[in-house]
């Protein structure tokens, strides 16, 4: 009888720490970072120093972690109608408001620290500054106000490769700025994907997506449309000579990948069409930025204006 509370309590307790850790939705943390590194790998001809690989890192997930576990708590009520989120440790009460409050001040206070004084301020402010874009403007007020929500609210989740830059130069530049931009452009064909595919969840939970507000056809037409502007953004670090030929070849292909899934979504009858898309779009992202990676030191450009 013994032996079977024990093995109740481990058991409870490795349940409990479960519920944080999915508290700072890891998979899009790890995302994040991919980016952020590259965008740190991008920023120096060489190597990035250690320290600003790691602490770095860890302090944009810990903030990054801190944000969503604020878009737990705020969408607790909203995530309960949904059967993507209904689940989720706040929704069910796992994990109670109060305890997500501190464990997400934590978080972000820790993150900053790490940022501000073994980084550099200007990167631990932008962290900040995308915290609270995604965290407030866009969970508290955004994501309800208006169906361009995913538009506008995208600028703070296309932030991390930036602040990977300016982790290792300690300014903003237009080089970093075009990473920004290429985030920017992918999230609303990204996102109206999953809520096209979702949209019968988001219209139950009155969230204004765009397709719940003006219809599938209309939203399939903008992310063809949004995907033709993503091509030609991806187009522009090769344009400035930030990047050589070999991404310019990978960026093409991924477009029309993209293009051909977008295309499908407007005029096939594939039900799974938007998952479809979806998925694809996370692995264009990985691979468009593995792509640069790759670039960058195999072609490497004299002329990268640093």
């Amino acid at each position: 009888m013994t032996e079977l509370k024990e093995q109740t309590f481990e058991e409870a307790m490795q349940h409990h720490w479960k519920d944080y850790y999915e508290l700072t939705k890891p998979t899009v943390v790890l995302l994040m970072l991919l980016t952020s590194v590259i965008g740190m790998l991008l920023a120096t001809p060489g190597m990035v120093p250690w320290q600003v690989l790691l602490f770095g890192n860890l302090g944009i997930a810990l903030c990054a972690g801190s944000a969503a576990t604020v878009n737990h708590l705020v969408d607790r009520q909203v995530d309960l109608k949904m059967a993507r989120t209904f689940n989720r440790p706040v929704a069910k009460g796992r994990v109670a408001p109060m305890n997500a409050i501190i464990f997400a001040t934590v978080l972000g206070l820790m993150g900053m620290a790490i940022l501000y004084f073994l980084i550099n301020p200007t990167t631990a402010w932008l962290t900040f500054a995308s915290l609270v874009g995604y965290a407030y403007i866009y969970t508290f007020y955004l994501k309800r106000a208006t169906p361009q929500n995913i538009v506008i609210g995208g600028l703070a989740g296309a932030a991390p490769p930036l602040l990977g830059w300016t982790a290792v130069t300690g300014s903003v530049d237009g080089h970093g700025l075009l990473l920004v931009l290429i985030i920017f452009a992918w999230t609303p064909p990204h996102f109206w994907a999953l809520a096209v595919h979702k949209k019968a969840e988001y219209a139950n939970a009155e969230i204004p997506m765009l397709p719940v507000t003006h219809g599938e056809s209309y939203t399939k037409l903008h992310i063809l449309l949004y995907t033709i502007i993503l091509v030609v953004v991806t187009v522009l670090p090769f344009a400035t000579k930030m990047l050589n030929v070999l991404y310019l070849l990978g960026a093409l292909v991924l477009g029309i990948g993209f293009i051909y899934y977008a295309i499908t979504m407007m005029i096939g009858k594939n039900k799974n069409a938007g998952m479809d898309t979806f998925k694809y779009s996370i692995v264009y992202l990985m691979a468009l930025f593995v792509i640069m990676l790759l670039d960058h030191y195999l072609m490497p450009v004299s002329t990268i204006g640093r």
